[in-house]
């Protein structure tokens, strides 16, 4: 369209702004993209896995970790978040097995979010087809989206985004620092999450130095 087009249709040079992507509303400033995997890490990385199953509205949840991992989820524990009988879990024997359990529970489109702990982050490759299979699940049953939990600072490649949680409490006052790692759509930037004033405001963030 050219430069006269927009005057006359009443818009200016550059005034046109991309629409932002369909995605799941985390935190206020935490939006994961449907149809994508993301990756979550830091040491409080299931918690943060919580929070994100706990703002998913449709049907389950399933939980992907392995077998020999005793850490657990405690139901009482998540229980002020999320109804644990909304979550599915699976445990998962072999290794080897994680991912394809992950990317066969994707392609299936049978729940809003597919969480996976693993044991340490993926390959390219592998996430590129758990991306595939999660774009192949939302056509079938709806928006659907993949979570990945990883140890340390993660790592996992092609991710579309990475956030991690660690613990700030102070003064019996409990906080979180909040980092956006990576995102192809936004750079990297920190908060520090504390919990809001009311059920209609359960979160705050206000915004930290960067993670450099």
């Amino acid at each position: 369209m050219a430069i006269h087009d927009l005057t006359t249709a009443g818009l200016r040079p550059g005034s046109l702004q991309a629409q932002p992507r369909p995605g799941l509303t985390v935190l206020p400033q935490m939006r994961l993209a449907y149809r994508r995997v993301h990756e979550v890490t830091g040491l409080a990385r299931r918690f943060l896995a919580v929070l994100t199953a706990a703002a998913t509205e449709r049907g389950p949840v399933l939980w992907i970790r392995p077998d020999w991992d005793r850490e657990g989820l405690n139901p009482d524990g998540i229980a002020a978040h999320i109804n644990p009988a909304r979550l599915l879990t699976v445990h998962v024997r072999r290794a080897q097995d994680l991912l394809w359990c992950t990317e066969e529970a994707l392609r299936s489109g049978a729940a809003a979010l597919v969480v996976a702990e693993l044991p340490e982050p993926p390959a390219l490759t592998p996430v590129r087809r758990l991306h595939l299979a999660a774009e192949q699940g939302s056509a079938r049953e709806g928006v659907t989206l993949g979570l990945l939990v990883t140890p340390g600072t993660g790592g996992a490649a092609g991710v579309e985004s990475r956030w991690s949680l660690a613990p700030r409490h102070r003064g019996g006052r409990a906080a979180w620092e909040l980092t956006r790692l990576r995102d192809r759509t936004a750079p990297p930037a920190a908060w520090t999450l504390r919990r809001g004033p009311s059920r209609d405001t359960p979160w705050i963030t206000d915004a930290t130095p960067g993670p450099g």
